[in-house]
């Protein structure tokens, strides 16, 4: 076990080191802003695609993976609402949100260096095909779901549903990681090799993104903070770092994915909440203080969960 922490500890020191660096004022965090927006935009996406355009797929159909890790967020997700509408007595919107903050890992800034560390370019594939419709099933299930809570809240008139999804649409065709994404696809499937001086600029790239997004997520934590709703947030918090993970293992025994596989897709699930949560509930403007507690506690608490979930698979 102490082997295994050992593993995973570095992740979290480079967050706590990202969250020191704004709290003693060394640097402000407008640059963590700046650090998480390339990363973002630039180093992973380039991740991304270097890994689809090189991969080896050997693993067969993608459905599988999809299968065993959506139905652990539908779980986890199902169970977050409960407990925020029947447990805590909220209105749906804050059932939503609750959802949201339960199941959305934050895949991008620790869910890829993790598996990177722990589980190797097999764990990156997996993670890769997982990304290839994570961020579209999250933020579309999470805005349609919103959107409806919040009109019956405000009794407003119901928007399109056809607008909705158009609108998300759009904003998913612009995602810097769908691009990445699409391109890293072209290529596997042209078989065009990555080489020469493109290779290195690639691999430069890629090689940066784990550790700047590990220290701009610390960088952007003090922005969060315990913001209230501590009880059901400590209730979201479980459901995140425990009931996920914990289902998404089931799953994935009982679809039969490889060890690897398996491996990547339970430590993606059992990373922090992602800011993702937050923006939605920033969108909407309901359910900040769940959201930033959620982050922030399973921000702090996710080097034990992790390191133990770590334990079990390896």
């Amino acid at each position: 076990m102490s082997e295994v922490f050992l593993n995973v500890l570095p992740i979290f020191i480079l967050i706590l080191t990202g969250w020191l660096i704004v709290k003693v004022g060394y640097l402000k965090p407008a640059v963590g802003e700046a650090l998480g927006d390339f990363v973002f935009r630039v180093a992973v996406p380039v991740l991304l695609f270097r890994t689809i355009a090189e991969a080896d797929f050997k693993e067969g159909s993608p459905w599988p993976l999809w299968v065993a890790y959506f139905s652990g967020v539908a779980v986890t997700w199902t169970l977050g609402h409960l407990a925020a509408t029947l447990g805590f007595g909220r209105d749906p919107r804050m059932g939503v949100l609750a959802g949201v903050s339960s199941a959305f890992a934050n895949t991008v800034f620790i869910g890829l260096p993790l598996v990177s560390r722990v589980v190797g370019e097999e764990g990156i594939v997996a993670l890769s095909i997982l990304l290839s419709v994570h961020l579209p099933v999250m933020m579309i299930a999470g805005t349609v779901l919103m959107d409806r809570a919040d009109q019956k809240a405000s009794g407003r008139p119901r928007q399109s549903l056809v607008k909705l999804l158009a609108g998300v649409g759009r904003n998913l065709v612009r995602n810097p990681l769908v691009i990445g994404l699409a391109f890293g696809a072209l290529f596997h499937l042209l078989g065009q090799p990555l080489g020469g001086p493109a290779k290195i600029v690639v691999d430069q790239l890629a090689g940066v993104a784990a550790p700047a997004a590990l220290v701009s997520i610390g960088m952007a934590l003090d922005k969060y903070g315990l913001a209230g709703n501590t009880g059901l947030a400590t209730v979201t918090s479980t459901l995140k770092l425990v009931v996920l993970p914990g289902a998404v293992f089931a799953a994935c025994h009982l679809l039969g994915l490889s060890d690897s596989w398996t491996a990547a897709l339970v430590l993606t699930s059992s990373v922090p909440t992602g800011v993702n949560a937050w923006l939605i509930a920033n969108h909407f403007n309901v359910g900040h203080g769940l959201a930033s507690s959620t982050i922030t506690l399973t921000t702090a608490l996710g080097v034990v969960s992790v390191s133990a979930w770590a334990y079990l698979l390896m």
